[in-house]
C-alpha cells in the first residue's frame, strides 16, 4: 500500500508541474543563426521571394497569396504544411518589413501561434541571418507542452535556415545586377 501511495505522489507531482507549466509560461522564445557567404542584398531578395519558400522549408505542400501590399507590411498568404503525414493550414502575415534588414512575420497554425523575426545584418561581404522567434498557444494543454519542446522549435528552425543557406550559396544569383 506504501508503494502505491508513493507511486500516486510521483504521478500527482507530475501532473502539476505539467500544468503549472502552461499557467507560468505563456510563451517560448528562442534565437537561431546562420552565416550565408553571399551579400545581403542576394540573400534578402532571395529570402523575400514567395515562389522560393518550398525551397528550403520542404515541408510546404502550398504556398497562396492571400493579399499582397506594395509595401508588404500587411500581406497575407496561406499555407499548407505537411507533417508527419498530417496536412496543417496556416497563415502566415507580415508585420515587419524593412528592405535588407528585417521582415517580422506572424503565423496562426491552428492552435499555434509563432512570431518570427529575422534580422539580417551584412559582415565582411557575408550575410548573417538571426532569427528570434516566439510561440504561443490559444490551448492550455498545447500551452503546457511548448516549453518541453522548445529544443525540437529550435532545432527545426536551424535546419530551415541551414537549408536556406545552401540553396542560396549553391543557386546563381539572380541578383548579380545589383552589385
Amino acid at each position: 500500500m506504501k508503494t502505491i501511495k508513493i507511486i500516486l505522489g510521483i504521478i500527482t507531482a507530475i501532473v502539476v508541474v505539467f500544468f503549472a507549466t502552461g499557467l507560468l509560461i505563456k510563451e517560448t522564445s528562442y534565437t537561431t543563426q546562420v552565416t550565408v557567404n553571399k551579400p545581403v542584398k542576394e540573400v534578402f531578395e532571395t529570402f523575400s521571394n514567395s515562389e522560393n519558400i518550398k525551397e528550403w522549408i520542404p515541408e510546404i505542400k502550398s504556398f497562396e497569396v492571400i493579399n499582397e501590399n506594395i509595401g508588404k507590411i500587411g500581406s497575407s498568404y496561406k499555407m499548407v504544411i505537411e507533417n508527419q503525414g498530417q496536412e496543417i493550414a496556416m497563415t502566415q502575415k507580415v508585420i515587419a518589413y524593412v528592405k535588407n534588414e528585417k521582415l517580422t512575420l506572424f503565423f496562426d497554425a491552428e492552435n499555434m501561434l509563432k512570431r518570427d523575426d529575422y534580422i539580417f545584418t551584412e559582415k565582411e561581404g557575408n550575410t548573417i541571418i538571426t532569427l528570434n522567434t516566439s510561440c504561443q498557444s490559444e490551448s492550455f494543454l498545447m500551452a503546457c507542452m511548448f516549453p518541453y519542446f522548445k529544443g525540437t522549435f529550435e532545432k527545426q528552425d536551424q535546419s530551415y535556415l541551414n537549408n536556406l543557406k545552401a540553396f542560396i550559396e549553391e543557386n546563381k544569383s539572380s541578383v548579380d545586377s545589383f552589385q
